[in-house]
């Protein structure tokens, strides 16, 4: 068990690694929003040969940036949703229960489901040379649409990682400092 918890330790560290990049999308996402309503209403001039519509653009790209990146990392810090009502009433050993179950069951294959669809989907859009509806805006668009797998990736290895975390709680070889980052909440 001891190598199945380095290997999710592993796991972590990528998935948290693409968490702290997602999250700089969202210091630039504000940075482009606060200068796209100061160009816009004082007048400021747009750099690098931008238009407003790219600038616009950016921001929906930065956003999309941040949530996918984000979105494994988030499940492995325990920011999702549970219904403490019942779970907070329940054994330890039913939590790790639940929590395998809900990523065998749940979690690992919705994430390989959504990755096989969203890399068709950018795949095509990069075949086809998707670009922006709007004739000023942004070409490439694969680029973003390739971050939908991406995230579908970092979700699976996060179910991953959390699977193997429970099983090792369920046997009793986590390390209580890691029953938290297991389980979530107080336990």
């Amino acid at each position: 068990m001891g190598s199945l918890l380095k290997f999710s330790t592993a796991i972590d560290a990528i998935v948290a690694f693409f968490g702290r990049v997602g999250s700089w999308a969202g210091l630039f996402l504000v940075i482009v929003v606060i200068y796209d309503v100061i160009s816009r209403y004082a007048g400021v001039p747009k750099p690098f040969g931008l238009n407003s519509t790219q600038i616009q653009e950016s921001e929906y790209w930065l956003h999309s940036i941040l949530f996918t990146l984000m979105l494994g990392y988030a499940y492995q810090r325990q920011a999702h949703v549970r219904i403490d009502l019942i779970r907070e009433r329940l054994s330890l050993r039913k939590k790790y229960l639940i929590e395998m179950l809900g990523c065998l069951m749940f979690l690992i294959p919705y994430s390989l489901i959504g990755f096989y669809f969203s890399y068709n989907n950018a795949y095509t859009s990069f075949l086809e040379g998707e670009v922006s509806k709007s004739v000023i805006g942004w070409s490439n668009i694969w680029i973003l649409k390739t971050t939908i797998p991406i995230m579908f990736g970092l979700l699976f290895l996060a179910g991953i990682s959390g699977f193997i975390r429970s099983v090792a709680g369920l046997t009793g070889s986590l390390p209580d400092n890691q029953t938290a980052g297991t389980l979530g909440g107080d336990n």
